[in-house]
């Protein structure tokens, strides 16, 4: 859990707070905190009071968005920081096309993660 920079933050479309994950997801705030532990999402700190948000595309139909966890894995076994991860799933990427995380969204999520084990060669 990081404060957020001013490049991803314009990248990121829209952010959702713990307790509004914890709504649509129908489970305890609690519960969304272990979700960001075990590194299943990323939570960065925004806003004046700098309150806990994750990414709105992280969540679809009252679940987490298929293929993120193993993503995020991929990403993390690869040395990527939240931030980093953030920049990349919400970069245009021409040959998906769209941004991973637009991608994750629409079940594209076996192009993502071949990308992102390309990017450990």
């Amino acid at each position: 859990m990081t404060e957020i920079d001013t490049k991803i933050d314009a990248l990121v479309p829209a952010w959702l707070t713990l307790p509004d994950i914890a709504e649509e997801l129908d489970v305890e705030v609690t519960r969304v905190r272990q979700l960001v532990k075990e590194g299943q999402l990323i939570a960065v700190r925004r806003g004046e009071n700098r309150v806990l948000q994750v990414p709105a595309d992280f969540i679809a139909g009252g679940k987490i968005v298929k293929g993120l966890a193993g993503t995020l894995t991929l990403l993390r076994d690869d040395g990527f920081s939240d931030e980093e991860m953030l920049e990349w799933l919400f970069t245009a990427d021409p040959t998906l096309p769209g941004t991973p995380a637009q991608a994750l969204r629409e079940n594209r999520g076996t192009e993502v993660k071949r990308r992102a084990q390309a990017l450990a060669v």
